[in-house]
């Protein structure tokens, strides 16, 4: 039975879709669509995460005799508005971005066609899910970046709310991270799990010396021992006289990461472990991580800087009518204006492969060599396009994404403000 995900709504929603049903126009036919006026301040790209997250969500959006006695209890007493509630399933259409993908300003990243009642409802599920897990995605993307093709490892379950650390979990693993401490992750999605002790473990026991053979008995040579609980030098040289030089991995998680992790090596080159990995943790971002690039790191641990968007907690995204009635309609606000009109858009492309141009158009687009279209069918008639299982769904994701980014021009990668990597051009 899918989970119940109707009351994840805003009641704005159902206020508007009341007096819509009142005056008769709930049923028009209506063209919403997901999009960022701008990236955060400085970003080079945007990743596209949730999307499968929201098509799990989709079959459970239903209003139940349980959902229906809630909106009682809450002053929603319309008798129409109800009645019409108890009767509703999806069944529009769903178009968007793959996701894993990247896009920029303007990119329509989800369009939902259906009458406007319908159409409405799925407001807040749809921006709460994007809004968070592409936030997520695009910070921990700039993360795998700055790593280099070291690993990365997702552990900020401790830093948010708990279902915020499984879809960060999973946004993550999407983008590159290799693993995650995050159970709920492994099971909902297969992304694979890690973790060894904290300082705690250590602290448990008599000495240093007694939790490390603890941990090394239990979990074998192969595992990491955190050596920073009392003296770095000492608690690499007590790990290698434990576990010997096949030992796994150390850990550091505190101090002078660059300079520990310097002398770390060298210490185990000189005691004979030199297969043995330095793994650093500690409040890092893609900042910190590019900071240790000349550091001999084998590993990257990252926690609440990744599970808050590393200082962009949300993508920014809008749901905004654009079309109604086959109409193309738009918002004029000052600094909030919509452009009217369902869109398409392709990823155009120099000869070499290199992304150039993210191209918008609520019109046609002249088709050049090297376009990619980038608007795809995922519901049609409330019926999922790809009914694929969740895990093979972020598996898709992540295997998209490795293949966009290898599209992004150099000057993406900077972690330095700038401009969007491509200009969003209307045609």
């Amino acid at each position: 039975m899918p989970t119940a995900t109707a009351l994840l709504t805003d009641r704005y929603e159902l206020t508007m879709l009341a007096a819509a049903l009142a005056d008769g126009t709930a049923d028009r036919d209506c063209v919403f669509e997901v999009f960022a006026r701008r990236l955060p301040h400085g970003r080079r790209y945007g990743v596209v995460a949730g999307t499968g997250r929201l098509l799990e969500a989709l079959p459970g959006f239903r209003f139940g005799d349980e959902e229906l006695a809630t909106l009682r209890a809450q002053g929603l007493t319309d008798t129409r508005l109800l009645d019409w509630l108890a009767g509703f399933r999806f069944s529009g259409d769903v178009d968007g971005y793959a996701e894993g993908e990247l896009f920029f300003p303007g990119s329509p990243v989800l369009t939902v066609r259906a009458s406007f009642g319908e159409g409405v409802l799925l407001e807040t599920l749809a921006l709460s899910i994007l809004n968070h897990d592409s936030a997520i995605a695009s910070a921990a993307a700039r993360m795998v970046a700055a790593a280099c093709e070291r690993p990365c490892i997702e552990m900020g379950s401790r830093r948010t709310h708990e279902e915020a650390a499984v879809a960060a979990a999973r946004a993550a693993h999407l983008v590159g991270f290799g693993a995650s401490s995050n159970l709920e992750a492994g099971r909902r999605y297969g992304v694979p799990t890690t973790g060894t002790s904290a300082h705690a473990f250590t602290l448990l026991h008599d000495d240093e010396r007694a939790a490390f053979r603890a941990q090394v008995d239990t979990l074998g040579v192969g595992t990491t021992l955190l050596v920073d609980t009392y003296d770095v030098e000492q608690g690499i040289r007590t790990a290698i006289e434990v576990a010997g030089p096949e030992l796994g991995a150390i850990r550091l998680d505190s101090g002078d990461l660059p300079t520990l992790a310097t002398r770390a090596r060298q210490l185990l080159d000189e005691l004979g472990a030199t297969g043995t990995r330095v793994i650093v943790t500690s409040d890092l971002d893609e900042y910190a991580i590019a900071g240790l690039m000349a550091a001999p790191v084998d590993g990257y641990g990252v926690g609440t800087s990744l599970v808050t968007g590393s200082g962009a907690p949300t993508a920014g995204m809008v749901y905004k009518l654009v079309e109604r009635d086959g109409v193309p309609v738009a918002k004029r606000s000052e600094g909030k204006n919509s452009v009217g009109g369902r869109k398409s858009a392709v990823r155009r492309h120099a000869a070499d492969g290199t992304a150039t141009a993210e191209v918008v158009s609520s019109g046609g687009i002249e088709p050049q060599e090297g376009d990619r279209d980038l608007v795809l069918p995922l519901v049609r008639e409330g019926e999922l396009c790809d009914p694929a299982s969740p895990g093979q769904m972020l598996q898709r994701a992540r295997q998209h994404h490795a293949r966009v980014r290898e599209a992004l021009p150099a000057e993406a990668w900077a972690l330095s403000r700038g401009e969007p990597a491509l200009e969003t051009l209307t045609a």
